[in-house]
């Protein structure tokens, strides 16, 4: 997978279409709604995935900033907190 420098992690739940993507280094976490999944297929397959997320995500659909409190995941808290 193609790392970027913005974006430092990301999931795609395809049964609800629903992307999160981490972004810089205070790792916010965004979700996108209704993302296909080619879109997200492209994503992750991407020279350069900062680029892909600007021509083909951004402003395209909606999204909105996660509470830092849904982060489920202890193992990806810890990340972070090591980060």
């Amino acid at each position: 997978m193609p790392m970027s420098i913005a974006i430092r992690h990301h999931h795609y739940r395809s049964e609800t279409q629903e992307l999160s993507l981490w972004f810089g280094p205070e790792f916010r976490r965004y979700k996108y709604f209704g993302v296909p999944p080619e879109v997200y297929e492209g994503l992750i397959a991407a020279p350069s995935m900062g680029r892909y997320f600007s021509q083909h995500i951004r402003g395209r659909y909606e999204c909105r900033l996660a509470d830092p409190s849904e982060l489920r995941n202890r193992r990806w808290q810890a990340i972070r907190s090591a980060s």
